[in-house]
């Protein structure tokens, strides 16, 4: 797809961020939770860190079949292990532990989450400037966002990603 608005790694990285944060407060302001948003802040930053070494592979590519899903998560934690092993030894522990946490935590769902949600509002922004291609991924996009059942989101996707969608004039 064409985006009429461009995104990098890093841009997307930085939205994930501040997505997972405001999951993270709404998640212990509103629902009661305990999770920690500055990590999930800082999990959001290196979630996509193995991409430095193979590029941004599609979606639909990643995920076409089972067989290049699992490939995919191969050469994933193959460029991640690259990346570690140029770290320092005496900061070779905190970063591993930023660049492949435990994929059961409360944090690490709430930052694949968040990069769920900041697909979605990619596709959102490109529809609002009239950007068709994106019409397709939205509806999936939206789908896996709705599939969550987690209320942090259902709340965000409520009260926030409406917002968007509107031009700067429209958010007064």
């Amino acid at each position: 797809m064409r985006n009429s608005l461009p995104e990098n790694d890093l841009e997307h990285a930085a939205m994930t961020a501040i997505l997972a944060h405001a999951l993270a407060v709404i998640r212990n302001e509103s629902f009661g939770g305990h999770v920690n948003p500055d990590r999930c802040a800082a999990l959001a930053l290196y979630h996509d860190v193995s991409e430095v070494i193979t590029g941004d592979i599609a979606t639909p590519i990643k995920y076409f079949n089972p067989g290049i899903a699992a490939a995919h998560r191969e050469i994933e934690r193959a460029s991640q292990e690259k990346l570690l092993s140029m770290v320092p030894a005496p900061l070779s522990g905190y970063y591993r532990a930023i660049i492949q946490p435990d994929p059961s935590s409360d944090e690490w769902r709430v930052v694949k989450a968040a990069d769920n949600l900041a697909a979605h509002l990619k596709c959102v922004e490109e529809l609002a400037v009239g950007n068709e291609e994106f019409r397709k991924a939205s509806a999936a996009t939206l789908k896996k966002v709705r599939a969550l059942a987690m209320p942090e989101v259902d709340l965000f996707m409520k009260e926030y990603a409406p917002s968007f969608g509107l031009a700067l004039d429209e958010l007064n």
